[in-house]
This record gives C-alpha cells, sequence and structure tokens, in this order.
C-alpha cells in the first residue's frame, strides 16, 4: 500500500498542468471525542488556493471530509485535522489512522486550542513506537518551498512562549506533523476573521504550502 500512495503522488505531481491529469485529493477528518473537527471552515480551501497559485501541484480546490470508519481515507494524499476540545478513535480507528500513515499518507494536526491534552495520549496509544518528536529549525519541513528559519510562524496566543512542530517520523520521513502554540489554521482563514495582521497570515499560509509541499515531495 506505501507504495501505491507513493505512485499516485508522483504520477499527479509528473502530470502537473497537463490537461486531464486527475487533482490531488486531500481531506479533513472527522473525529470523535467532542471535539469540533469543523473548526476553521475556510482554512484548508484558503491554503489549497494558495497551493494552486504559488505552485505547479495541481491540487483540489476543496477538501472532502473524511472519517476512519472506512478505507476512504486511502484516497488522499493528506488529511488535515483541528479543533478544539477532546479528539478520541475507537480501536478500529486507530488501527486505520496507523495503516494510513504507515502506507504513505500523511497527516497535519494544528491544535486549535484544547486539542493537545487529548491528543498526545492518543498518540502514544495508537503509535506507541513512533513518538512525537520536535523538529529542528533545519528540517526540510520549514524550507520546502519558503524558508523558515526560525520554525513555526506565530499565529495566535494560547499557552505563551514559542511555538513548536512536532513530527512522527516513519522509515525517515515525517508522516504526520503536529503544529502546535501557533494556531495555523485561524491564519490561513485571513485577516477578515480574526483581525490579524495581513503579514501574519502570510506567514501562516507560507508555511501551510511549504507543509503541503513537503507532504507531496517526501
Amino acid at each position: 500500500m506505501r507504495w501505491a500512495f507513493a505512485a499516485v503522488v508522483v504520477a499527479v505531481l509528473a502530470c502537473a498542468g497537463q490537461s486531464g491529469a486527475e487533482p490531488i485529493k486531500v481531506a479533513r477528518l472527522k473525529y470523535g471525542g467532542g471535539g469540533d473537527w469543523y473548526a476553521s471552515p475556510t482554512s484548508v480551501p484558503n491554503l489549497l488556493a494558495a497551493v494552486r497559485q504559488r505552485t505547479t501541484v495541481d491540487i483540489a480546490a476543496q477538501a472532502d471530509v473524511v472519517d476512519l470508519d472506512s478505507d476512504d481515507i486511502f484516497h488522499y494524499a493528506m488529511l488535515f485535522v483541528t479543533g478544539h476540545g477532546r479528539i478520541r478513535f475507537t480501536g478500529t480507528q486507530a488501527a486505520r489512522l496507523r495503516r494510513y500513515i504507515c502506507s504513505g499518507g500523511f497527516v497535519h494536526v494544528d491544535d486549535n486550542y484544547g486539542l493537545d491534552e487529548s491528543f498526545r495520549p492518543e498518540m502514544k496509544r495508537i503509535l506507541p513506537d513512533m513518538p512525537l518528536v520536535e523538529l529542528p529549525f533545519d528540517h526540510p519541513i520549514y524550507h520546502s518551498f519558503y524558508d523558515f528559519p526560525h520554525g513555526l510562524p506565530k499565529v495566535h496566543e494560547h499557552h505563551g512562549g514559542p511555538p513548536h512542530g512536532y513530527g512522527v517520523v516513519y522509515q525517515g520521513r515525517v508522516v504526520l506533523f503536529y503544529s502546535y502554540n501557533t494556531d495555523l489554521q485561524n491564519g490561513w482563514e485571513g485577516p477578515e476573521v480574526y483581525h490579524d495582521p495581513p503579514e501574519v497570515c502570510e506567514a501562516a499560509l507560507k508555511m501551510g504550502v511549504n507543509i503541503v509541499m513537503y507532504a507531496l515531495t517526501h
């Protein structure tokens, strides 16, 4: 399955810009536990628009919504996860998520404040052999399209201190990226939503483009 994922992504990237090529599909993950998985509704569409405008990647203009109760997740090169509050997976869902990331898929989790307390224990349960590790600032995810020499940009203040970027590494590749204490997806929504300075939203979008480009090319 891992090589099937890779072949699909490579083939689509090779055909970028050619008529008739299928756009790369991504999805927002619907999860249980009570957290608002649907938070920041304009964030991912805005990010996908930026990817389409700024790169040669032919990515779908809209993200689908998918859950872990079926193998539909294997149709997507990348899953986005965000929200406030509790996140919880059943045993079957946990096994399917593990199979997804070990088969070549990529997950970006953005803590929208309140997700961290339940997310970390869930990851330890699902991936006991693949811990979350903080990525150094020279990691390719911070330089895949734009340069972020100091790591993640800060969008909103929640816990105090700088933002942190964590990764789950499998066979030398980051397969899950966790952005914490930054609220990237709020920045993707644009300055008209939270009245953030345009430069803050631009930095968030640029980092989002980096995450997508890393997911599709590594």
